[in-house]
């Protein structure tokens, strides 16, 4: 009972953020077993965004850092990102967390300082938002070096996946038909679920194919939504999504392995792999490009000047810049279509408020006593401005 008693106070009556500790130097391996309420300790320079999505996504309630969240080197997403979403993040602690904590300690986080319970097992800084402004002011200075960096690479990127950018060889082929229709792919960027809200109107219209990457998948099946392909790692995307998907295309890496594959299998569910060392954005993108979709609109799939040089796209920058001068003008931001559809009039508004006007003529007539003949001019004119309204509006 004393024990008991002192676990009770040390986890809920001291001060700071409590949560389950989850280790691992490799981000990747660490982002697939985290739940919500742990705290991530891995050991990552530069938190890119990608992590930082997954991160916020898995709810975790703590970052530790081993390394620096920002280096310098250019300006990083991720910290950003975790701080918007409310998540302490304490990083540049030293590569010695990762051998104190041992998994499933429970840690508490306290002004730049990590404990077990009341034992101090690391400290480094605690980030806020005006120290992750200021490191990121300073980070532009690094930016000439990263674009001759991604200079490179994307000659190189070409040389290795030209077949496929040019020419769309290796795209698998599918079921979905996707020829000179619109294609819509939701993937888990920033605010992707509000984006996605935004576009009801346009998907109860159009009918597009629904492409879900990763957990964009998730969200497309939580909206109410049955994705038609779903692009990504099974791993990280849910049962129920899954086995609602009319096809699912599994990222394979280049000599053919194809993380996740095994899980699509154990569940029964049919599956084609992509090999490439593009992300699985790209992937999609291209894969709606191969089958003639006549307009790519995309959610949560941001590729401005930062994203390209975010770490976190390392190795697929040069996919995601290439795949974009692929696609040209069938390439559509959500948030332009979301736009264009509200400042829309719709033909039922107009034909509501011509009907409105016509009805009161009609009253006044009727009460005024003048007769038939001007309830049929009336009904006439109504007629008259319908057909006009559908031909404008059309």
């Amino acid at each position: 009972m004393k024990l008991s008693g002192l676990l009770s106070r040390t986890n809920h009556d001291l001060p700071g953020v409590i949560g389950v500790a989850r280790v691992d130097r490799r981000a990747g391996d660490l982002l697939r077993r985290l739940s919500p309420g742990d705290v991530a300790v891995l050991d990552q320079v530069d938190i890119d965004r990608r992590t930082a999505e997954a991160l916020v996504a898995a709810e975790v309630v703590g970052v530790v850092n081993a390394s620096p969240s920002i280096s310098g080197r250019f300006p990083n997403l991720g910290p950003e990102l975790l701080i918007e979403a409310g998540i302490p993040l304490i990083d540049n602690v030293g590569s010695s967390v990762l051998r104190d904590v041992k998994d499933g300690t429970r840690l508490r986080l306290l002004d730049g300082v990590v404990y077990a319970g009341e034992t101090e097992v690391a400290r480094g800084d605690e980030q806020s938002a005006e120290s992750i402004a200021d490191a990121m002011i300073e980070a532009k200075a690094g930016m000439a070096a990263q674009l001759e960096a991604f200079s490179a690479n994307t000659i190189e990127f070409l040389r290795r996946e030209r077949a496929l950018v040019l020419d769309g060889i290796g795209v698998p082929e599918l079921y979905v038909p996707m020829r000179d229709r619109q294609v819509l792919v939701v993937a888990g960027g920033p605010s992707h679920a509000v984006e996605l809200r935004r576009l009801r109107k346009y998907i109860r219209e159009y009918r597009p194919v629904l492409v879900g990457v990763d957990t964009g998948a998730d969200t497309l099946f939580d909206a109410g939504y049955q994705p038609d392909v779903i692009v990504g790692d099974p791993d990280g995307i849910g049962t129920a999504t899954l086995k609602a998907g009319k096809e699912v295309v599994v990222p394979a890496q280049t000599d053919g392995h194809a993380p996740g594959l095994e899980r699509i299998q154990d569940l029964g569910i049919g599956a084609v792999t992509f090999p490439s060392s593009g992300n699985a954005e790209d992937l999609a993108l291209l894969i709606a490009e191969a089958h003639g979709a006549s307009l790519v609109v995309t959610v949560g799939v941001q590729a401005g000047l930062r994203e390209f040089l975010d770490r976190g796209h390392s190795g697929s920058n040069p996919s995601t810049f290439l795949t974009r001068l692929k696609l040209g003008s069938k390439l559509v931001d959500g948030e332009a279509v979301a736009t264009l559809h509200r400042s829309r009039v719709s033909f039922g508004v107009i034909l509501l408020l011509v009907l409105a006007a016509v009805l009161a003529m009609v009253a006044a007539v009727a009460v005024s006593g003048v007769g038939h003949v001007y309830v049929d001019i009336a009904v006439d004119a109504f007629r008259t401005v319908t057909d006009w309204s559908k031909g404008l509006f059309s």
